[in-house]
C-alpha cells in the first residue's frame, strides 16, 4: 500500500495552496484535469467554496474530489443541525481527514486518493488553514502549504523564498498568482487558469479567475 500509495500522489497534476496572512487567509489552484498524459478538462475548479464559512481545494483523482466535497458539505450540515451549532475549520478539517482515512482503508481495485486544504473562519472571527494528506492526517498550517499536487515543489520553492510573517491578504493573492504562474509555466499537470479565493471574518470571496490561453507567432 505504501508504494502504491507513493505512486499515486506522484500522479496528481495539479497545483493548489494556501497562504496564512495576518488578515485571513488565500486559497489558490490552477484548472487544469489529466489522465495520465492527456489533459482532459482545462476549466475545472478546483478551489471550491463548500458553505457559507468554508473554502476547500484539492489534489488528486478528479471523482474522489468531487464525491468527498459532497460528503463534507452534507456532514457539516447535518453536525450544524444535530448540534445547533456551526462547526469550526478544525472541525471541518478533522471531519475530512477522517473520511479521507476511511475511504483509502477500504478494498478497492482503485484506491481512493485525494490531498485537500481546508480554510475557513470560525464564528469567533479567526482564520484557520489545515492540510491533509491523501492518508487521513491533518495538520494545522501556520504559513503556507501546497499539499501533494505535482506542483508542489515549484510552488514551494517560490513560497521558502518569498513569504514573509505577517502578510496582508493583499500580498499574499500577489504571491499566489507568482506561485501559480510559476508552476503552470513549469509543471506539466498545471495550468490553463487560476483561481484565488479569499477566506477573513467578513466572509469569503472570489478575487481572482483567469484564462491561461495559448497562442501561435511567427518568429
Amino acid at each position: 500500500m505504501d508504494n502504491e500509495l507513493k505512486n499515486s500522489i506522484l500522479k496528481t497534476g495539479t497545483t493548489v495552496l494556501g497562504i496564512v496572512c495576518k488578515d485571513g487567509i488565500v486559497m489558490a489552484a490552477d484548472r487544469q484535469v489529466t489522465a495520465g498524459t492527456i489533459v482532459m478538462n482545462k476549466n475545472t475548479p478546483k478551489v471550491v467554496q463548500v458553505n457559507d464559512y468554508l473554502v476547500v481545494s484539492w489534489t488528486g483523482g478528479a471523482a474522489d474530489a468531487q464525491r468527498l466535497g459532497k460528503l463534507l458539505a452534507a456532514e457539516l450540515k447535518l453536525k450544524e443541525l444535530k448540534s445547533r451549532s456551526r462547526p469550526t475549520t478544525k472541525q471541518a478539517a478533522n471531519l475530512t481527514g477522517s473520511i479521507s482515512y476511511s475511504n483509502i482503508r477500504q478494498p478497492s481495485m482503485i484506491p481512493n486518493i485525494v490531498g485537500t486544504l481546508v480554510a475557513g473562519f470560525n464564528e469567533d472571527g479567526s482564520t484557520e488553514l489545515y492540510t491533509i494528506e491523501p492518508a487521513g492526517g491533518t495538520y494545522p498550517v501556520k504559513d503556507y502549504d501546497a499539499n501533494f499536487g505535482s506542483g508542489m515543489p515549484y510552488v514551494l520553492g517560490l513560497l521558502e523564498r518569498q513569504y514573509k510573517p505577517n502578510m496582508t491578504i493583499e500580498q499574499g493573492i500577489e504571491l499566489a498568482k507568482e506561485a501559480l504562474k510559476s508552476s503552470t509555466q513549469r509543471d506539466v499537470g498545471s495550468g490553463y487558469g487560476i483561481d484565488i479565493f479569499t477566506i477573513k471574518k467578513e466572509g469569503i470571496k472570489k478575487v481572482v479567475g483567469q484564462r491561461i490561453e495559448s497562442s501561435y507567432t511567427d518568429e
